[in-house]
């Protein structure tokens, strides 16, 4: 309900206001307690967010203004405000700040705020600065008729399948892991001939999933379990409903296992490591494909 009302926060429904004045009554109301009982803004950077928990954060009364920016453009390059935040975005350019998006997609920055280069690096610094001074980051993203800036991937995961397709892994990997039984997962298709991934679920989910179905609580248990796999797929299908059809996941496997940093899948900051996930579970990859 939360996630409905933030998304139509600007002209809800008369049933919708209705039911959100009971809910903020019975729900929002503690959650906002909890949370210190006065907070009315919170400042996110660093992940994604995502459109889900954006609308879900606006849909109890809390406005999470995300910005966006690397070491190298000294903190933020842009910014929403909270007079006027865009949900699923990281705003607009701060003040001084300039940026734009380049043939193959790449967000880069200019303003006094970007470095003057690597220490003693000058390669480096050549790779990353173009002789106009902006700063590639290695982002991909858009920008919409007002200025606000969307992140869509990193220009390095991008996959390009047999069929020549670039494809963005974030976009269907962000969209997946906002439903609340999917925990990390890794979208595959380097060089092969459709869309696919790699799902792991979200243990504590699971267990209350497993009880409010009165079914036995282990992944492995769960594995082929029709009504599981199917909250999967609607998963699956949320993703790509936002990609092309070339884009789409057109099959997946469900792991026993989590991706976790004790396993060596994640980093601290809970970022996949690609590589390790591709090696580790190589002959998974290769079923689906063969």
């Amino acid at each position: 309900m939360a996630i409905e009302y933030g998304k139509a926060s600007a002209r809800p429904s008369w049933r919708l206001r209705l039911e959100h004045t009971l809910f903020d009554r019975l729900v929002y109301s503690k959650m906002r307690d909890a949370m210190g009982g006065s907070l009315r803004f919170a400042i996110t950077g660093g992940a994604s967010l995502g459109e889900r928990l954006g609308s879900f954060y606006a849909g109890i009364g809390l406005t999470v203004m995300e910005g966006y920016g690397l070491t190298e453009t000294t903190a933020s390059g842009t910014f929403n405000r909270a007079q006027n935040p865009r949900i699923g975005s990281v705003g607009q350019p701060m003040p001084g700040t300039a940026v734009r998006i380049d043939e193959d997609g790449e967000i880069s920055l200019k303003g006094p705020h970007v470095m003057a280069g690597y220490h003693h690096n000058a390669a480096a610094t050549a790779a990353a600065i173009d002789a106009d001074g902006w700063f590639r980051t290695g982002d991909l993203g858009s920008l919409d008729v007002d200025g606000f800036l969307r992140i869509t991937g990193r220009k390095k995961e991008i996959i390009v399948t047999a069929g020549g397709k670039n494809v963005a892994p974030a976009v269907l990997e962000d969209r997946m892991q906002a439903h609340n039984l999917i925990g990390p997962t890794m979208v595959v298709g380097e060089g092969q001939p459709f869309i696919a991934a790699l799902i792991t679920l979200d243990p504590d989910a699971l267990e209350a999933w497993a009880a409010a179905h009165h079914k036995p609580g282990s992944v492995a248990q769960l594995h082929d379990d029709a009504d599981l796999r199917a909250e999967i797929q609607e998963a699956v299908d949320d993703a790509n409903a936002a990609v092309s059809k070339a884009e789409s996941i057109r099959s997946w496997r469900l792991l026993d296992s989590s991706f976790t940093e004790e396993s060596g899948h994640l980093t601290p900051t809970q970022k996949l490591k690609r590589e390790v996930v591709a090696r580790d579970f190589q002959e998974e990859i290769a079923a689906i494909y063969h």
